[in-house]
């Protein structure tokens, strides 16, 4: 099947599958039914055999899943079967967080460098060993490393410019967490994550509850 034709609910999913099935890597566990993947994951096990079956099922009859097989299988659907270098555009509170978690680069996401508009910040490795560069360098950095991914946590009035600056140069894919919708060119794949929309559906769940 062309994963353009994979349903997004399932698409969804697939990172989840990867943890659970990395738990049961840690935990020794080779193999797996569906019915007791269901029972970990509180999904219906014909879920979990109809999202499988989108690329190809994995599982065998009588057998169950091979937990190694799937769990790299689902790796390399999810692109994680190789590294991804990223540049995260904004040094503040929220560019330092997540340039300082480590657990991105054992996923494969390697953040090579910042940018950022603060003087006091360019030229130093404020985070890890990370160093951090003026923003009217992304252009010059990017023409001499390899970037697939940026990172925008930067505010929303200035996010469209610097998009289009990174689109100009080749990005393959943006995080935003700018808090803006973002006019990007074909083929560039953008992430929008709007932490304070998360916190209101919480908020809407409670009231429900």
């Amino acid at each position: 099947m062309d994963r353009r034709d994979v349903p997004q609910a399932v698409i969804t999913r697939l990172p989840r599958y990867y943890r659970y099935l990395g738990e049961l890597l840690e935990e020794g566990v080779e193999r797996i039914s569906s019915n007791e993947l269901s029972e970990r994951m509180k999904v219906t096990s014909s879920q979990i055999r109809q999202d499988l079956n989108h690329f190809g099922g994995f599982g065998q009859q009588g057998y169950g899943y091979h937990v190694p097989t799937l769990y790299a299988e689902i790796a390399r659907l999810l692109g994680l079967d190789r590294v991804h270098n990223m540049i995260v555009i904004g040094a503040g509170n929220l560019g330092r967080a997540l340039a300082g978690y480590a657990n991105f680069e054992k996923r494969g996401f390697n953040i090579t460098a910042l940018f950022d508009k603060n003087p006091e910040l360019v030229g130093k490795k404020n985070v890890r060993d990370i160093e951090t560069y003026a923003m009217e360098d992304i252009e010059e950095y990017m023409d001499t490393h390899e970037v697939e991914i940026a990172v925008l946590a930067i505010p929303k009035t200035g996010a469209p410019e610097v998009a289009k600056r990174l689109c100009d140069k080749g990005i393959k894919a943006i995080w935003n967490f700018s808090h803006t919708d973002l006019d990007v060119p074909k083929g560039v794949v953008v992430e929008n994550v709007h932490l304070s929309e998360s916190l209101m559906k919480l908020s809407y769940a409670m009231e429900e509850a």
